[in-house]
């Protein structure tokens, strides 16, 4: 189905409605062999607090942007290659429900859906068109990601040390490795991450003494046994703020 609508007029318009959505500032998203498998809104769990998000799958990357003018402007746009996607669920609780994780080895994040319906559709397709792309490469599933961060709002006091109270002059700072919110003091050192920059990026002191002795590769994300939070409460940076910290 979906080789039979890469070279469809109709799947040609489709995209090109989504790029102009985006305008000059967005990357070009025709190209040959790409089919728009379908679009909607989720809400993306941020690092200040949950937002709707426009997201677009296509068969071979997920784009996804902030909504502006809903069907017609999306700015911030986002790309991410489906080859490297992996996909696991979330436990409903509270207002969050219908989530799942989106993982990267770049970066990873939680979105939820309106509906239990909803969220089932989007994964089997975001999962089929993974498993397709695998099966043409013959490459194995990825095994990497990033850590996925814990929001803010979960955390008053660093979830290193425990003792130091976040205020307007002791801020926050997530950890690039783990995720956690810590402070300062406790994320002190930085550590070259290769799949998520080219430089050395923050992280915590326990990250940085088991990156340091070997303990924990520098590629691979943390031992579940090691790292225990709420997964409903995960969270990447926001996409329209400053997440340098």
């Amino acid at each position: 189905m979906v080789d039979r609508l890469a070279n469809s007029e109709a799947n040609s318009k489709r995209i090109n409605v989504v790029e102009g959505c985006f305008g000059a500032a967005g990357q070009p998203l025709a190209i040959s062999g790409r089919v728009l498998i379908g679009e909607g809104v989720l809400t993306k769990l941020c690092r200040k607090k949950p937002k709707a998000r426009q997201f677009f799958l296509f068969n071979d990357i997920l784009v996804y942007g902030n909504i502006v003018i809903q069907k017609k402007k999306y700015n911030k746009q986002h790309i991410i290659p489906l080859e490297n996607v992996t996909i696991d669920s979330i436990e409903d609780e509270g207002d969050l429900r219908n989530g799942w994780l989106i993982k990267t080895p770049t970066k990873s994040f939680a979105v939820y859906a309106a509906t239990a319906t909803e969220k089932s559709e989007w994964m089997n397709h975001i999962s089929k068109c993974v498993s397709d792309l695998l099966e043409k490469s013959g490459k194995a599933p990825n095994s990497e990601h990033a850590a996925v961060w814990v929001p803010d709002s979960e955390a008053t006091v660093c979830m290193r040390c425990q003792k130091i109270k976040f205020t307007p002059v002791s801020r926050r700072h997530h950890c690039r490795k783990c995720g956690f919110v810590v402070c300062g003091p406790c994320s002190e050192k930085k550590f070259l991450l290769p799949s998520q920059s080219s430089k050395p990026v923050r992280v915590c002191e326990f990250c940085y003494d088991q990156l340091s002795s070997g303990q924990l590769s520098a590629t691979l994300p943390p031992r579940s046994d090691s790292y225990k939070f709420p997964m409903n409460n995960v969270s990447d940076d926001d996409d329209d703020e400053d997440s340098s910290d």
